[in-house]
């Protein structure tokens, strides 16, 4: 079968430049509003991606993204925001971007072409087996990911991917590959748009899901959140308030003294058990 890159396909819109501000965004949006029907078509793929994930990192496993560009990017953005939404370590969900940290906001030449330096630092942080790989990539074709995939696989590693285009050499070094066809872009080729966006809401929904699966989650609320600022602080007094019917100055300093709105609930139980 022969592999055809929908991501680089010609846009369906045309003269760009004579258009008006209203018509480039009212087209844009026309765009997006495709994608989140793509990822719904690739939901039976992200679930089981996801139950094949949490019992490795019920184990100690951890989640490691690659990618390059802005896939990379994405990647490293998902993985920074788990430790303060779910108060998990920054060493479970890692993401690795083709050209190091500089890359986040420059460019490196040549860094996605590498076919070994995905694996040498996959090797750096002690991968194992416990852990999944998951390869981001829009055109599903870059060696800095797939090199890294392909050893990982050889090792016995779970791997995913997302990609836009199906039938990939990425997809095909994946165990669960995600594949999330959302046409061509409104620039042509510009795989920031409609597949980042794509991108970005696949890994909410993965890591997401693992979190709510390993209980970092009560009800609907962010119980293990960081306090790392006032807003968050205050978010997570009001959850305690709820919860235990306390005023608020007693709900702060429970939750101050605890560090999460879980702890402070559950060291407050625990007493009342104890003096009951």
């Amino acid at each position: 079968m022969s592999f055809i890159k929908i991501s680089e396909q010609p846009s369906l819109y045309t003269d760009l430049e004579k258009k008006s501000v209203r018509e480039l965004l009212e087209e844009i949006n026309t765009e997006d509003q495709k994608v989140a029907l793509a990822v719904q078509q690739a939901i039976p793929q992200i679930e089981k991606l996801v139950t094949q994930i949490v019992p490795r990192v019920k184990q100690g496993g951890r989640i490691f993204y690659l990618g390059a560009g802005t896939s990379g990017r994405l990647g490293v953005l998902d993985a920074s925001e788990i430790p303060p939404t779910f108060g998990m370590p920054n060493t479970v969900v890692i993401g690795l971007i083709a050209g190091g940290d500089i890359a986040l906001r420059n460019p490196v030449e040549n860094a996605e072409d590498d076919t070994t330096k995905g694996w040498e630092e996959l090797l750096a942080h002690g991968i194992n087996n416990k852990d999944t790989v998951i390869g981001i990539a829009a055109s599903g074709t870059t060696p800095y990911v797939i090199g890294a995939m392909h050893e990982a696989r050889k090792h016995g590693i779970l791997t995913g991917c997302i990609t836009s285009n199906p039938d990939s050499p990425m997809a095909a070094e994946a165990d669960v590959p995600i594949e999330m066809v959302v046409g061509p872009e409104y620039v042509t080729g510009s795989s920031r748009m409609k597949s980042g966006t794509g991108q970005k809401m696949i890994l909410n929904m993965i890591t997401t899901s693992v979190m709510i699966q390993l209980g970092r989650v009560k009800g609907n609320k962010m119980v293990n959140m960081q306090l790392s600022n006032q807003k968050l602080v205050d978010r997570g007094t009001r959850m305690i308030i709820e919860e235990l019917n306390l005023p608020y100055e007693q709900a702060q300093t429970l939750l101050l003294t605890h560090g999460s709105v879980k702890q402070a609930v559950d060291a407050y139980r625990s007493g009342a058990e104890q003096q009951s």
